[in-house]
């Protein structure tokens, strides 16, 4: 249960999705109201219209409630949490609540927005602190914030890992070159061009690279399920993630590739014989 005046939704931006919102008018004098989100209106009623119904609210000693509208579900713990079933009361018509909280939105910066409020509830509370305002923003970051640290250490050891795997492959590449020597001369020797050879050896690094990357997409697509949890609105088997992923491998063997492909062009096909 969440006891909200007129206005709250409307300030935090929680779409309405059927019949009408909570008004001033909502008071003790008139019908008792509320509103439920969407996952109680599947919940409760599947397949039927849940305004007009009547509900009794636990630890309520009034009559029933109408619901007189449905919202949009928010996810008001974390972002990997579900709401569940949620009802909002008018807070008119009731007085079985403790603390409330001020929501204010505006386009004026935070602490300018802050000092407004102060000065406008002074005559109200005077007693009110000066140092419990809080933007939604600051909010969030602090309920993402460990998954954040994790999801960041793991893409600061997945950095590390994709340069280990540049400079590997690189090393691999520039070895099989200089082994290789004798045999791209004579083929110079017999006619073979630069452009020619230096795409022999960028096939061979996508050969080496494309074998990493099946070996490695099997082994992510088996294990990708334990960072289920510090996933939102994505899955661990998301095509997009795995499509990047093999850009990204791409482009970083190409390039690991390349530099040591250049060296063709500096063979002497007949220092190469004679060096053989």
């Amino acid at each position: 249960m969440r006891f909200v005046s007129d206005g709250y939704l409307q300030a935090m931006q929680i779409p309405l999705q059927a019949g009408r919102t909570i008004t001033e008018e909502d008071t003790n004098a008139s019908e008792r109201v509320l509103l439920i989100n969407e996952t109680m209106a599947r919940t409760v009623w599947p397949g039927e219209n849940p305004i007009g119904q009547m509900i009794k609210v636990e630890g309520s000693q009034g009559p029933d409630r109408r619901v007189v509208g449905v919202v949009g579900d928010v996810r008001h713990i974390g972002p990997e949490q579900e709401s569940g079933n949620e009802v909002y009361i008018p807070i008119r018509q009731t007085d079985n609540y403790g603390s409330v909280y001020l929501v204010v939105r505006a386009g004026i910066p935070v602490s300018a927005l802050a000092s407004s409020v102060r000065g406008t509830l002074r005559p109200l509370a005077p007693e009110l602190g000066g140092s419990e305002f809080k933007t939604v923003q600051q909010l969030v970051d602090t309920a993402v914030s460990p998954r954040r640290f994790v999801v960041g250490l793991l893409g600061g050891f997945s950095a590390f890992a994709l340069i280990l795997a540049a400079l590997g492959i690189y090393a691999v590449i520039s070895y099989s070159v200089t082994q290789r020597t004798a045999e791209l001369g004579i083929r110079m020797a017999l006619g073979a061009s630069t452009g020619d050879l230096q795409a022999r050896i960028m096939l061979q690094t996508l050969r080496l690279a494309g074998l990493g990357m099946v070996i490695g997409s099997i082994f992510a697509w088996s294990i990708g399920r334990a960072l289920g949890s510090l996933l939102f609105g994505v899955t661990f088997t998301d095509p997009a993630t795995f499509a990047g992923m093999m850009v990204i491998l791409t482009g970083v063997a190409l390039l690991a590739g390349y530099l040591p492909s250049l060296r063709v062009s500096r063979i002497d096909p007949i220092a190469a014989l004679r060096a053989d």
